[in-house]
C-alpha cells in the first residue's frame, strides 16, 4: 500500500472512531500507541491473517487490545468510505455505467464481472481442505465486478471447495437484486432487440 494511502485511511478512520485512536496516556503516565501504530495493527491482522497476539511482537500491542483496535478500525473504514466507495449501485451509477459501455461499444453492459485465485499461504490448519482443489494448495477466490474506470462495484470473496468461475458466480450475490425483483429498470438495445433488465 502507498504511504499517500495508508495516511488517508488512517486520517478517515481516526476522524471516525477518534475517541479510540487518540494517543493516550497509560495508568503511569506514559504514551500509549499512535493511531498509525493502531491502524498498522489492524491492517496487519487483515493482510497477513495474523493472529492477534502475534501483533504484540511486532508493534508491542496487547491482544486484546488488538482485537478492540480491529473492531474499531472496521467500523471506521465502514463510517469513512461507506457513501463513496463501500455502496450498492445507484441509478445513477447504473445509467453511467451503461453508457460508458455503449460509448465503448458494448450496449447494456454495466463491468466485467472475473475471478482471482490467491494462494493462502497462511491457511489454518483445520480450513485447508475446504480451501484446497487440484492444486493441492489452499487457494481463497475473489469474484469481482469492475467497471472501465476501475470502479470495484461488486465484491464476493472467500468462496471454498473446489470452484471454477461458474462455481463462484452460483454462490456470489452479483444477481440476487435481479432474482428478487429489485435491480433497477433500464432500457437498451443490441441487435435491434429492446431490453430491460
Amino acid at each position: 500500500m502507498r504511504r499517500s494511502l495508508f495516511i488517508q485511511v488512517v486520517e478517515a478512520v481516526t476522524t471516525k472512531q477518534h475517541k479510540y485512536f487518540d494517543q493516550l496516556h497509560d495508568a503511569t503516565g506514559k504514551l500509549g500507541a499512535t493511531p498509525i501504530q493502531k491502524c498498522t495493527a489492524a491492517l496487519r491482522m487483515l493482510a497477513y491473517w495474523v493472529a492477534a497476539d502475534s501483533i504484540d511482537a511486532y508493534i508491542k500491542i496487547a491482544q486484546s487490545t488488538a482485537k478492540a483496535i480491529l473492531d474499531h478500525f472496521v467500523k471506521g473504514v465502514r463510517e469513512a468510505f461507506t457513501e463513496e466507495y463501500l455502496r450498492r449501485l445507484t441509478g445513477t451509477d447504473l445509467q453511467r455505467l451503461l453508457y460508458d459501455g455503449e460509448r465503448r461499444g458494448f450496449p447494456g453492459m454495466m463491468g466485467s464481472i472475473d475471478c482471482m485465485y490467491w494462494q493462502w499461504k497462511n491457511c489454518p490448519r483445520s480450513w485447508k481442505g475446504l480451501y484446497q482443489g487440484r492444486s493441492k494448495s489452499a487457494t481463497i477466490i475473489l469474484e469481482v465486478v469492475a467497471s472501465g474506470d476501475l470502479w470495484i462495484w461488486h465484491a464476493f470473496f472467500g468462496a471454498f471447495g473446489t470452484c471454477n468461475d461458474i462455481n463462484v458466480l452460483q454462490r456470489s450475490l452479483v444477481f440476487d437484486d435481479f432474482y428478487q425483483g429489485k435491480a433497477p429498470q433500464v432500457n437498451y438495445t443490441v441487435n435491434g432487440n429492446t431490453y430491460n433488465k
